[in-house]
Order: C-alpha cells, then structure tokens, then sequence
C-alpha cells in the first residue's frame, strides 16, 4: 500500500508535488541538520483521496499514531498527557505557497483537565491558559466554522471591562477566565484523538473554501494539486517574555535588497505576526537585545539561502532562549525585487542567467510600465506607514472587499483601507489599486498578499484610526478621509496623500533592462505589437517591439475630423462623390501610416484592411442621425433609411472583413495605394519600409484570390504612378475555423498567416465576446471551464485548429511566416504554445511587449 504519511526524515525539497513545498522544505531543513520540531506529513494524495470519497483513506490514521510516537519520543513528551504534554500543530501546505488562504490549527491537544494539570506543574499558569484560549478559538473557528469573531468579541469585551490595551496585559486568572467563557460558545472534544482527525480534515477541507478558491484563480493555481497536512510538535514563542516568534526574509522582499530583513514580537505565537494584531519590532532590535540568538538565525538564513539557491522566507521560534526554525519558502517579493534578486544572484555567481530568467514571473513584470510617483511632486502627507510593496496607486478611498469589488466593478480605481486585512478579503484585494492598513507590519497578510500580486500597499500606518462601520479614517494631524475621496498611496516611502500626484515611468529600471537583455538573448519568437497611432507605435519601439504584428487601420478613422469624412463616403449616393470622399481618406491614412513606417523603420509592419461592418460607422441614435444629416448637408430621411439598411442582426458575422474588399473594392483600393504610397514616400526620407497587407476574415481560397488580384492590380498602378516599386508582403488574417481547416490551399498564394485569436476563439466556441460576460463569470466559478478563453489561449479546442493550419501550411510553404495578433499574443501561456508550434512571432499591445520578450525567452528555456 503507498505510504500516505511521511517523517520529516523521510521527504526532501525535490518532493514538494506529494508533500506541499512547506512540508518537502520541512524534511530539507531537518536533513540539514538545523533545530526544527519534528513532525510528519499527510500527501497531497490523502488530499484528493478525502476530496474524493468524503473522509480519510483506510489506514492513515495508523500510520498517524506510529508517527505520533515518533514525535514523542524525539521530543520527550506524550500526547494526551496532563504533566508533560505534547501539543501538535496542524497545518497546511500546498505544492504552491499560498500564504493565509487555508487554515491551522495550533496547541492541539489540550482539554480542560490538562490544561489545569499542566497549569499546576509547570509553574506557568499564564502560558497555559494562553495557549488553551488559543486552541479553542482556533478549533472552533476552523475544525467547527464558527468563525473567529464570536471569540475576538469576548476577548475585546474583556480586555475593555478591565480597561486593558494588549493581550499582554492579561494575567492567567483572566486567560482562565477567558478559556471558560469561550467553551460556552464550543468546546472541543476532551480525547486528544479525536481533536487531531478532525483537525486533520479540517485542513483537507480547506483547500477548498471561498478564499483559497479565490486564490487559485487569481494566480492560476491548478485545483488538482491538493494541499498537504503537517502535524509537527509545537513550540512556544508565547512560553515567557524570554520565548518570541517571527517572520524572516533572506533578502528584502520588496526592493530586492541583499539584507537580512524580517520582524518579531516576543511572547506571542507565530499567528500574531502574520495576521497583524500586534505591530512587531524589526530584527535590528533582536540583533540589539539577543545577539547571540540574532547570530544563530543569522547564519541559519546564510545556510538556507545558498542551499536553496533562492530568496527564502523563514519562520522562527524562540522558546525560552532556544531558536527553532518552523518553515523555509521561496519569499514573495514585488516585481522590483523579483529582477534585482535575479541580476544579483547570477553576479553572486549563485545562479546562471538562464535560471535567473525562469524565475521572472512574466505578468508581475507589468509592474515596471506602470507610474511611480514623481520625485519632484509636492507631497501634502497625511500618514505614513511602513513601505510593504512598492510602486504608485491612487483610488477612491473604500472600507470592504466587498464595496472594493462593487466599485471596481463600476469602473472606479479604489483604495482599500482595513484596520488588518484577512484571508476573506482577497477579493477585495484584487480589485483594489492598492491597500492601506492600520495595523500589521512587513510580513503581515497584507503585505505578503499585496506582493504576490504586485500590488502597492502601505502596512502598519498607526498614524491612523480606521472606522469601518463609520466609512472613513483619521489621522493623528486630524485629517478625516470618508469613503468616496481619493488618496494616492507611495508603496516606497510608505507615505499616504491626498487626491491626485503626477507620477512618472518606472521602466528605466537597471535591473529590469538587464533582464529584458538576457530575454533577447535567449528567444526565439519574435515580438511585435498591435498599434495604429505614432504614440503607441513609439511605445511599442521603446519597450522593444520588433515591427507591427497589426495595424487597425479603421482606427485611424476615428478622431473627430475624420469620422464624418468615412460617414460620407459611406452614405454617397454617386461613385463619383463616393470617390472624392475616398480620397481625402486615403491622405489621412496615407499621412499616418508613413509616420508608422518611419518610426519602425527596418521592421515589419502588417497593416489590416478594413475590418469592421459600416454601420459601426454610423451614430445609432435618432438624434444624432440628423445631427450628421445636418453637418453633410443631406437628408435626413435618406441618411436614417442607409443606416436601416447597413443594420445587422448578427453583424460580427456579417458584412465585414474580406467581403467588404469583395463587394466594395474601391475601399480596398484607397487603402492599398495609401498604404504603398506610405512606404515609398517614407523611404525617400531615409527609412527603411517593410509593409505588410493582410487580407481579414478570409473563408475561402477563391475568396483570397480575388482581394489579393485587387491589392495586386492596385499596387501596380501606384508603382506606375510613382515610378518606383518597393517590395511588401501579402498574407491572410487567419481567424475562422474554416480558414484554420483549409490553409493548405491558402498557403499556396499568402506570403504570411496572422492568427486573429479573438474571433476565432469566439467562432469556436460560440461566443460573443460582447455578451461572454453574462454568463463566463458563472463558468470559471463552476469550473465548467478552467480560464477564459479569451484571455488564455484554449490549446485543446482553438489550439488544435491552428496547429492543423500551421502543418499543413508548411508542407506547402516551409517559408511561409505565422504570427499571432490576438489578445493572446501577450499572455505567457498562449507564447509558450506559440513558440511550440513553430510561430515566428506573436504581436500583442505595446504595453505587453516586455512580458511578451521574457515569456518568449522562458517558452525557449
């Protein structure tokens, strides 16, 4: 029978699939040899098997109990014993850290008359009833689903009938007390045994509430990875004013910085570090009062980070003058830190370049093209807190994850402010710009959640008072923020403003260059961006684009100016006044795509002929039908009557793309003749023009056919007409499904395929991606489908259809060049299946382009 039950013996770090990465990491720190308590695992298989079949597998509750006594006998104690008892965590642990999102449990093992008996013996009453107030709020909030409300509630009311600040304040008598009144809302099971089974499926069970669901789906974590269970002996930081507990990173978690950076409060438990109820003291105090105990951890953390090779994020315990060590992880860090640590590490001579770029998280890079506030800006501050996570947000001040979510959701930026955030709040997390706390301190949950998603969070800002309930803050100067007002957070200072500060590009950024360079280095695919005005374009050459992957070509209609011209050509009732309007269309496009040429010079750029139905052209609106009637000087009656008869049931699979050139050539004429007029009068002025003329929406090879005579018989006149010729290329936008089965024929004639991803995605599956958003939400929530499909590329479905092209094209035309011009073309996944299926580049928006170069470089490596 496979084992289901593991010593820290008997795992290693590689295990970390079977054992969660906090349990494999356990086992790596005990083969090490450093002082960690000892304990067992429960396998990420035991998860599946309970998820399964609704209870624990036969037999592991055996192999727990010979596990147990392991324990005892390392550590000398016996679990269910009154004068030397042995109390066990249970926690958690997944193959992906994520940090707050399931539950533990802590001091099981005490009941009533333990906890009496063990007051008596061991001379420490307060510790005791401490650690059995605390096993009772934990069990019944997590074994129970009671909460953990009803418990604060007793303790806040207690500590306020005593007119007492802290947790600290309270003396055994009143943690007895405290014990006693929280068994009136549950008592735990009086036989140790049964607390640790229904401990142990308890901590199963949450790998799949709300919050840890969240989670996953906010990172992209796989359901069927399952979570570990870790029992391990406990050890207290909360035993005396000589026993503390804290959180260590081996290096700064948010800037990257190579110092040992962590905090620490004495006489507590691990839990009040992390969930912030008590703002901790830094490690430069520890290293001032014990610095004999600062040195040990400090050469723990050296040992940890050179073996792990990585940034470690440490747990430890002091108990009565003796450190543990309780859980090494690779530490969350911000995007800043996640590139210095990477640049550092491979000029330590601790990494290769190539291991450094697979470390990148690809998204989190987005950090980099977004503001930071502007150093020269006057700064009116109203508090400020510790600099969790850095990088600009501004916002609407907001008090719940709930109204976090509700206002995003309306389209508002918004600020979350929390006295302390929890778990449950990771929503509202999400939706928020960037979150602003009261209590907590570095390594609370809003700091670590805020920098797993690369968001700006100011944490610990005591200068604060928040008043949930009441729907606003105020600070210590006397400043009052309700909800609705907007706040700016510098999640570098750590400084919290009023309204609005200018801001100013992060990108410049040493370190992050330097990865962008190895990137270059390493990528096969090429990286283009979908732009149509000199502004985007400069941008997508900034943030080193390599050419255009698709021009838009009706969004240079667009601007005030312009649009009443295309709404004239549209409603010309003569060719000849349909031409003239075409004309002075063709100078506007003929202006701005030689702007394109000239700043992507010596680079491709693909330009799209017009895509969009006609009607999309025409204002909707009565009213404003005979306001254009009005402005062209036209009917009314004969304008409404047009667009009646452009309006289209189903228009997205209507009169638009390719059957536009077919039925409409003279449009396609201006376009190509403004297009290669464009390159030749830019290569005059010294730039090196390489067009591109995709055909949309294209079904049939006869259709590909006709619009590639009509570009072909176009593009010879302007040659004629300008005496020169310049060479361009003639390719198909592939975005129908039949397109996709019949490339072999349309690889005869185009010279390059683009792949529109968004309307194939939505021809495949069905789905108008103007009305997805009705019923997607209900599926990904469901798991009738694992992610949207068009934000990550479905492989299996849409996948399938274009690897079917792509073969069959090759075999006509092993020179034929294949691209992407979908959203997908900027989403690391959608790249990995890109460069596997042998595309030659992908294009995506100009602010994806540093993502789209790493992602290209780690779908290589």
């Amino acid at each position: 029978m496979e084992k289901q039950v593991w010593l820290f013996t008997e795992g290693r770090k590689e295990d970390r699939m079977l054992l969660g990465s906090k349990g494999a990491n356990l086992c790596e720190m005990t083969s090490l040899e450093l002082p960690v308590p000892f304990g067992f695992i429960l396998t990420t298989r035991v998860c599946a098997d309970y998820a399964r079949i609704g209870r624990l597998p036969h037999g592991v509750m055996e192999e727990v109990w010979a596990a147990i006594r392991e324990i005892e006998q390392r550590h000398q104690a016996r679990f269910g014993d009154a004068s030397n008892p042995l109390l066990v965590s249970v926690r958690s642990g997944a193959p992906v850290s994520m940090p707050g999102m399931m539950d533990t449990v802590l001091n099981l093992g005490l009941n009533d008359s333990i906890a009496r008996l063990w007051a008596e013996s061991s001379g420490n009453p307060r510790f005791v009833y401490d650690a059995y107030r605390r096993f009772i709020q934990m069990y019944g909030d997590v074994v129970e689903g009671l909460g953990s409300e009803p418990f604060e509630e007793i303790l806040e009311e207690y500590k306020r009938s005593r007119s007492l600040k802290s947790d600290l304040d309270l003396n055994a008598e009143d943690l007895k007390v405290i014990a006693s009144r929280f068994r009136e809302i549950h008592t735990p099971p009086d036989d140790p045994r049964e607390q640790l089974e229904r401990s142990i499926e308890a901590v199963f069970r949450s790998w799949n509430n709300n919050r840890a669901k969240r989670y996953r789906r906010i990172h992209d974590i796989p359901e069927s990875l399952g979570t570990g269970v870790i029992v391990q002996a406990m050890v207290y930081g909360n035993r005396s004013l000589n026993s503390g507990t804290g959180v260590a990173f081996t290096r700064n978690p948010a800037t990257g910085d190579r110092v040992f950076y962590g905090e620490y409060l004495m006489n507590a438990e691990g839990e009040d570090v992390v969930a912030g109820i008590r703002t901790p003291e830094p490690l430069e105090t520890l290293q001032r009062d014990l610095p004999d105990l600062y040195a040990q951890l400090y050469r723990m953390q050296q040992i940890l980070e050179m073996h792990y090779r990585d940034m470690q994020d440490l747990e430890f315990t002091i108990e009565e003058g003796k450190l543990w060590m309780l859980q090494t992880r690779t530490g969350k860090r911000t995007p800043k830190a996640a590139v210095k640590i990477a640049v550092d590490m491979v000029s330590e001579g601790l990494i290769k370049e190539r291991e450094a770029l697979k470390r990148i998280d690809p998204n989190q890079m987005d950090y980099f093209l977004h503001p930071m506030i502007d150093s020269k800006a006057d700064r009116d501050v109203l508090a400020k807190g510790l600099p969790a996570s850095p990088g600009a947000a501004t916002g609407r001040v907001v008090f719940s994850a709930d109204d976090a979510e509700a206002w995003a959701a309306r389209g508002e930026d918004v600020i979350l402010v929390r006295r302390e955030t929890t778990p449950e709040d990771i929503h509202g997390m999400k939706a928020a710009q960037g979150l602003l706390t009261a209590l907590g301190g570095m390594t609370s949950h809003a700091a670590v959640v805020a920098r797993g998603m690369g968001k700006c969070c100011i944490a610990g800002c005591g200068e604060i008072t928040v008043d949930a309930a009441g729907k606003r803050f105020t600070t210590e100067s006397g400043a009052s923020i309700a909800e609705g007002e907007v706040i700016t957070l510098d999640g570098t200072t750590g400084e919290v403003m009023p309204g609005t500060v200018p801001t100013v590009s992060a990108q410049a950024d040493p370190d992050f260059q330097t990865v962008l360079s190895w990137a270059d280095r390493y990528r096969r695919l090429r990286v283009r961006a979908n732009a149509e005005t000199p502004e985007d374009t400069t941008k997508a050459r900034e943030l080193g684009a390599e050419g255009i992957g698709l021009c838009r070509t009706e969004h240079m209609f667009f601007d005030a100016e312009r649009i009443d011209v295309v709404r004239a050509m549209i409603l010309a009732d003569s060719p000849e006044l349909r031409q003239r309007h075409l004309d002075r269309l063709r100078n506007f496009q003929k202006s701005d795509m030689r702007q394109l040429f000239e700043i992507m010079s010596g680079f491709p750029v693909t330009v799209r002929l017009l895509d969009p139905p006609l009607h999309e052209f025409l204002p909707q609106e009565e009213k404003e039908l005979r306001a254009l009637a009005g402005r062209l000087s036209m009917d009314p009656q004969a304008v409404m009557q047009r667009a009646a008869e452009l309006e289209e049931v189903n228009p997205m699979l209507g009169f638009r793309g390719c059957r536009l050139s077919v039925a409409q050539p003279e449009i396609t004429r201006m376009q190509v003749d403004a297009i290669l007029s464009a390159a030749l009068e830019a290569r005059k002025a010294g730039a090196e023009a390489q067009p591109e003329i995709m055909i949309p929406l294209t079904v049939a090879r006869s259709e590909l056919d006709t619009v590639m005579a009509l570009v072909r018989e176009t593009a010879e006149h302007v040659f004629e007409r300008s005496g020169e010729r310049i060479e361009y290329q003639l390719g198909t936008m592939m975005e129908t499904p039949r397109a996709c089965v019949r490339a072999g024929v349309f690889a005869e004639v185009a010279e390059f395929f683009s792949f529109g991803t968004n309307d194939l995605t939505q021809m495949t599956y069905g789905f108008s991606r103007d009305d997805v958003g009705k019923f997607l939400p209900a599926y990904l929530e469901q798991k009738v489908l694992e992610n949207d499909p068009f934000t990550v590329l479905d492989q299996r479905g849409v996948g399938a259809l274009i690897e079917v092209a792509v073969q069959e094209a090759r075999k006509v035309n092993p020179e034929l060049h294949v691209g992407i011009c979908g959203e997908h073309g900027g989403e690391p996944r959608s790249i990995r299946f890109c460069h596997e299926t042998g595309f030659d580049y992908v294009s995506c928006s100009p602010y994806r382009v540093p993502i789209a170069r790493i992602a290209a470089a780690q779908a290589l490596l």
